[in-house]
């Protein structure tokens, strides 16, 4: 019998199975839920994990305007320098700055986190085997708020079915600013496609510039084929 509690305890899932806008050769970026993802990162995410790789500008790309990401990245300290006098100094960002790490080295991080280091955020989705789909199911697939003895906390998503990652999201833990229901799925949803944004920025141009190159190579094809069928009957003729 207590072989098979733990067998059960230790349970693995496979991720759920969800059907992305951003899927497929025409698939791209729902942007309103790109922008909701980011204001669950910022109020949610960002207290423990950093996005080194995105500046403050690539919110522009999915519908920020420009006095809105400036005032975004205003509301920051930025750390800057050296000055005239060789010192270091905080600023308001900029949009040029990349996003403000929530801890100023990795041994802070751990520090923090009870020996846990919480990864970079900029390229978890390709960085995991189905990476939507399984931060996703991650997300939402607590079995419980409470954490056993050892502080961790039951997630059959998880590798182990144990991670030392409390529950982040929990109904209505975010205000949208546009009205949206902010239940748990919604959340992991929005998040979700703004980190699929962060790890493939040029997703939708690539597919555009897939889709031309295909097309004139399909009509290239039939054109030679055309040139060739007439060259070779005027061969036959003669």
């Amino acid at each position: 019998m207590p072989f098979i509690c733990v067998a059960e305890e230790l349970k693995h899932l496979s991720p759920k199975k969800i059907n992305w806008k951003f899927d497929g050769i025409l698939g791209s970026f729902d942007k309103q839920s790109v922008q909701r993802g980011y204001q669950v990162y910022r109020e949610v995410c960002s207290s423990c994990h950093s996005m080194k790789r995105i500046a403050f500008r690539n919110l522009r790309d999915v519908g920020f305007s420009e006095g809105e990401v400036r005032t975004i990245a205003a509301s920051y300290q930025v750390i800057d320098g050296p000055n005239d006098v060789g010192e270091m100094f905080e600023r308001p960002g900029i949009q040029s700055d990349y996003f403000v790490s929530p801890f100023p080295n990795k041994e802070a991080a751990v520090a923090a986190n009870r020996g846990a280091f919480p990864p970079d955020l900029s390229l978890i989705i390709k960085a995991r085997h189905n990476g939507a789909n399984y931060v996703y199911s991650l997300l939402t697939g607590y079995e419980s708020h409470e954490s056993d003895e050892g502080g961790l906390y039951t997630n059959p998503y998880f590798s182990t079915g144990k991670i030392a990652m409390a529950p982040p999201l929990s109904d209505n833990l975010v205000q949208y600013t546009d009205g949206t229901d902010s239940k748990v799925e919604n959340m992991a949803y929005d998040v979700v496609n703004f980190l699929q944004w962060a790890a493939e920025p040029e997703m939708e141009m690539r597919k555009k510039l897939g889709i031309k190159v295909v097309s004139f190579l399909l009509i290239l094809t039939v054109f030679v084929i055309f040139i060739n069928k007439r060259l070779w009957e005027g061969l036959y003729k003669k």
